[in-house]
Formats: structure tokens, C-alpha cells, sequence
């Protein structure tokens, strides 16, 4: 184990893209670890061959041709007297399975319909931000004159209707952490802290003033509006500071369609205001 000679079959040089029976240098190999990797691959392998135990590493590499991989390493360790004189194991190609499960975990993130995040992945970003750092606004939008739309023309009429209204969402509000479809046709936008009340203002106007602008559909020009609610983040955080954000900017939505269509309205801003008006 002193001199760390490394002995592989030709499918490991494949892997690695070195050609076939070229003379190994395990410093060199382990530069072709990205950085991650490569430190959690020296503390496994430190400890197993402290320990003489089996371990098992799923790690990413980039390939002598500069080709990204996952590869999956299986080692044990052979002891004599007690110390360790050889590791052995193999190497196995992952590239093709990781992709698959980043590409399920990607569409379960997702609203199939509007291509926009769904509501768990808006969930697991507002706990996790609002763990860390205090959320700087929260903005929920609800389409109004949707489900008369959706009652006169149908479901697929509906459906343009969404993906549209999401396409123009998500172009306005691309700076933002997140844009997600809550369900029907709600959405809500995070906004990342510091967020500066005025800009944030003025996003909830330029919404409703996109959203509100029709919809041209088979000779139609379909119609309609979008309610704003906004609340600010507060200095708190955890789930009673998540849970009140959530509820006043839910409060300033309802007070929104309340007050008509293509309508913002600010937690804690009088109806009347300049920044609160539409």
C-alpha cells in the first residue's frame, strides 16, 4: 500500500478516457475528481484503511477528454498481520442512472402544465430560505376571470390560458428565487433579502399589467386580470415567522380581489396608497 501502485482492467481506462495501459499515477487520477469528490473519496478511504473495512463512494469525475461521469467505486481491503497491503475493488459507470434520478427529482419539482415549480418545491425553498435567512417578500398572484374562461371555452382554452399567463410570469420575475404554480390559478413569487419595498412594489404592478393584457387565441381575445398580495419579510425566521408571512401576504391577496380586478394590494399599506394601488 506504501508505494500506491494502481493496477486497472481496460474498461477503468475507458472510464477515465487514458488510453489502454498507459502507466498510472494515482496523484494525476485523483485531479480528474471533481474537488467534492475527491476530498469525501481520501476520508473514506482513509478510514477504511484504518479500519480494514469495506466502503462503497458514488463520485464525479472528469475524464482525461474533459467528459463529465459518475462513476461508482466499490472497494475492501486486504490485510496481512493486521495491516492493510492492498485495496481492491471496481469501478462502475453511473453517468446514465444519475442523470435519470436528477431528471425525476427536476420534473417532481415541477407543474407539468406551466413548466413553473409546484407547490412542494415552493414549500421546501420557503422553509429552507426562511431557515437560514429572513425572506425579503412574498408576492401570491390569482388569475381573475379564469374560470369563466375555463366555463365558456373549456379546459384546453383554460390550459393555454395558464401556460401563458405562467410564461409572463416567470419573464417578468426571472431575478426572483423562486416562481411557483400553488395550485389552479395561483402562483407566488419569492423574493430574495434585502428586497427593496418600492421595486418589489413596482414588480406587483408590472404582473398585473402583464397578465392583464389579453390572451389571442384562434381569432379571440381572451381576458383576464391579476390580483397581487405582497408582504415583506419581517427580522424572524422558523416556522411561526414563515407561517404569519404567508398568511398576510394571503390577506393582502384577498383584500386585492376584493377591491377588483388587476388590483395589488400591500400588507399593512392603506388601500389608497401610492405603492398599493394598481
Amino acid at each position: 500500500m506504501r508505494d500506491e501502485a494502481l493496477a486497472w482492467t481496460s474498461g477503468v481506462y475507458d472510464l477515465f478516457d487514458i488510453p489502454r495501459g498507459a502507466r498510472l499515477h494515482r496523484p494525476q487520477v485523483l485531479e480528474l475528481y471533481e474537488p467534492a469528490s475527491h476530498r469525501l473519496l481520501t476520508t473514506i478511504r482513509r478510514h477504511a484503511l484504518r479500519t480494514g473495512g469495506d466502503f462503497r463512494l458514488d463520485a464525479e469525475i472528469v475524464t482525461a477528454r474533459g467528459r463529465h461521469r459518475w462513476i461508482r467505486i466499490t472497494a475492501s481491503i486486504e490485510s496481512v498481520g493486521g495491516r492493510p497491503v492492498r485495496l481492491f475493488g471496481m469501478k462502475q459507470d453511473i453517468t446514465e442512472d444519475i442523470a435519470r434520478l436528477a431528471e425525476f427529482d427536476r420534473r417532481a419539482k415541477r407543474d407539468p402544465l406551466t413548466g413553473l415549480s409546484n407547490r412542494g418545491a415552493f414549500d421546501e425553498l420557503f422553509s429552507e430560505v426562511g431557515g437560514r435567512a429572513p425572506i425579503g417578500a412574498l408576492l401570491l398572484v390569482d388569475l381573475d376571470g379564469f374560470k369563466s374562461i375555463n366555463d365558456a371555452y373549456g379546459h384546453a382554452v383554460g390550459d393555454l390560458c395558464l401556460q401563458r399567463s405562467a410564461a409572463r410570469l416567470a419573464e417578468i420575475c426571472r431575478d426572483a428565487l423562486l416562481v411557483a404554480r400553488l395550485g389552479g390559478d395561483e402562483f407566488a413569487v419569492l423574493i430574495a433579502r434585502p428586497a427593496d419595498k418600492g421595486v418589489v412594489a413596482m414588480l406587483g404592478r408590472r404582473i398585473g399589467a402583464a397578465l392583464g393584457c389579453p390572451i389571442e387565441h384562434g381569432g379571440c381575445r381572451l381576458r383576464i386580470g391579476a390580483s397581487v398580495g405582497i408582504a415583506y419579510g419581517e427580522t424572524g425566521s422558523g416556522i411561526d415567522a414563515k407561517a404569519e408571512l404567508f398568511a398576510r401576504a394571503d390577506a393582502a391577496l384577498y383584500a386585492a380581489k376584493v377591491a377588483g380586478r388587476n388590483t395589488v394590494r400591500i400588507d399593512g399599506e392603506a388601500p389608497g396608497s401610492a405603492a398599493g394601488a394598481s
